[in-house]
Parts: C-alpha cells; structure tokens; sequence
C-alpha cells in the first residue's frame, strides 16, 4: 500500500493576511478554499494563492508541523517562505 502524503500550507489572502493549514490532497484544498468551501476564515478573503508548503510522511508530523507554524509572527512566517523560495 503506498504512503499517503500530507502537507501543511501557508496561502495568502486577498486581504493580505495568511492562513495555514494541513491536508492530504493540496490541489483539491485550495481549489476549495477558493470556492468558498474550504474553511470560514479564507470564505470572505478569496481569492487565495500558495505560497508556501511542506510535504510529510504522516498526518502527525504535518499537524504539528501547522501548530507550530501558527505560533509564528507574521515576519517570520515571511522569513522561512523567502528562504526557502529565494525571494
């Protein structure tokens, strides 16, 4: 059987403030997010755009991945996303 793969994900909103999550299937959630399904926050703040993801083996590791992502200042999450793309 092969291995599921979760990420947890940071996409801008149209008002400019970030929301981060996890899921299984990123394409479908943002695709929903976008739709207006995804989640209450991102429901008035479409369109939304990715701009940062990290790919894990396990549910858990992607979870508390998210967790400890939200716990960080608006200037750090920028610092890790330019980092790690390079702008």
């Amino acid at each position: 059987m092969k291995e599921q793969t979760h990420y947890t994900y940071i996409i801008l909103c149209s008002d400019q403030t970030y929301y981060i999550g996890y899921t299984n299937d990123l394409e479908k959630r943002l695709v929903a997010h976008n739709e207006k399904k995804g989640c209450k926050y991102t429901r008035g703040r479409t369109p939304v755009e990715l701009v940062y993801h990290e790919v894990f083996d396990s549910k858990e590791l992607a979870m508390q991945r998210e967790a400890e992502l939200k716990k960080l200042p608006r200037k750090k999450k920028e610092i890790l996303m330019r980092n790690h793309y390079g702008f």
